[in-house]
């Protein structure tokens, strides 16, 4: 990549364990984003889902007007809307409104759908999913576009269909489409020439098949006449990090085994596999997971970076493997000395730094100087003042 600057972001489904209280939950999202916010941190995707008692976020749309209002620089994604769940002319006009409302923070994600239990209980075959996702992407950028629409499909019917306001953010709002295993986020978002979200993993054979799909995307896109860019392309990985290794390990042992659980119980891809013995051990020894220091994060990420080529956004997923206090430090500390390696932040200082270190000698020798020559100015001076007054003592 020209442009070496990685942004920061978060990926939230979110994940909670179910023996907590869950309004609880859902308020500690909130000051979770309060807290990035803080910390610079550039961009949050918030998911939607509606079963399996751990993702507790059924709209991210609400989720993001009420967390615009406690925050006032971090962007805010769907991460993602399921479009085969919603009328595509309603959901494009409640995300402009969401534009509105946010000043051109909110971004609009977009996927199949992840849970087949969600799919099911509303009466939509998951085969068709992808299908449907196709069909609703087609009109939703018609539609942000300002354009009239007229479609009728098995499961939408749009007639002269018009949004009645325009997108805040012109020419639109950011989409992005999610890509995991299949092939369809990354060809969908390739056909728009809008961004990827690469979900799934950060494992060695995670990023190579996201890596994959990057060349997928790069070549549909150059296909429909659009230009790709890399700073478009997010991948979402795993961290916890703390002052020393050992601390990190303690403070997963709060959550990862019941992270675990719920990817082995309920998702349709357990992202650590039932028979392993020690979830930590095998997170680390696998490179699915960064547990560990600053330093660690560091060496992972530019890992990631060097194997894909290079992408925009380094997303952690939010999958709170530490308690409370434990996480929020390992936001503090990505953001303190994680971030700045890879945003160029620091480069000026340690330049200045440098600089006046090796010049310390002759600098100090300056000061001194200076300080001497007032000092026998002040002295001068006040010589100065003494031979008058003597002069005139005796003249009087």
């Amino acid at each position: 990549m020209s442009d070496p600057y990685l942004r920061s972001g978060i990926f939230l489904a979110p994940f909670h364990n179910h023996d907590e209280n869950p309004t609880l939950s859902i308020e500690r999202d909130l000051e979770l984003l309060e807290h990035l916010d803080r910390l610079n941190y550039h961009e949050a995707w918030i998911g939607e889902h509606h079963s399996g008692g751990f993702e507790l976020i059924a709209c991210p749309e609400m989720f993001i007007a009420a967390a615009a209002q406690r925050t006032r620089h971090i962007r805010l994604g769907t991460g993602v809307v399921s479009l085969p769940y919603h009328n595509p002319f309603m959901l494009a006009d409640r995300m402009v409104q969401l534009d509105h409302m946010t000043r051109g923070r909110a971004m609009f994600g977009v996927g199949p759908g992840a849970l087949v239990h969600d799919a099911l209980k509303i009466g939509i075959d998951p085969g068709d999913q992808r299908q449907m996702m196709y069909d609703s992407f087609d009109v939703i950028v018609r539609l942000l576009r300002g354009e009239t629409v007229t479609r009728k499909t098995d499961w939408f019917n749009l007639t002269d269909a018009q949004l009645q306001l325009r997108p805040y953010t012109r020419p639109t709002m950011e989409l992005a489409v999610a890509a995991a295993r299949s092939p369809s986020g990354s060809f969908l978002s390739g056909k728009y020439g809008v961004g990827m979200l690469s979900i799934g993993g950060t494992s060695p054979a995670a990023m190579e098949r996201h890596t994959e799909n990057w060349g997928l995307y790069e070549e549909t896109a150059r296909a429909n006449g659009h230009v790709p860019d890399r700073k478009n392309w997010r991948v979402v990985g795993m961290f916890h990090i703390a002052e020393t290794r050992e601390e990190a390990r303690r403070n997963v042992r709060f959550g990862v085994q019941a992270f675990a659980n719920y990817f082995r119980d309920v998702a349709t891809f357990p992202i650590i596999p039932p028979d392993v013995p020690d979830p930590t051990d095998w997170l680390i020894e696998t490179g699915t997971g960064c547990i560990g220091t600053p330093d660690d994060a560091i060496a992972y990420i530019e890992r990631l970076v060097a194997g894909s080529g290079g992408f925009g956004v380094i997303c952690e997923l939010a999958q709170n493997w530490g308690d409370w206090e434990a996480t929020k430090r390992h936001y503090e500390l990505m953001a303190r000395f994680v971030h700045p390696h890879f945003q160029k932040s620091r480069e000026l200082l340690q330049g200045s730094y440098d600089y006046a270190t090796s010049h310390h000698v002759d600098f100090t020798g300056q000061a001194a100087a200076a300080i001497e020559k007032e000092v026998a100015r002040h002295a001068a001076r006040r010589a100065a003042g003494d031979n008058v007054g003597a002069k005139k003592a005796a003249a009087e």
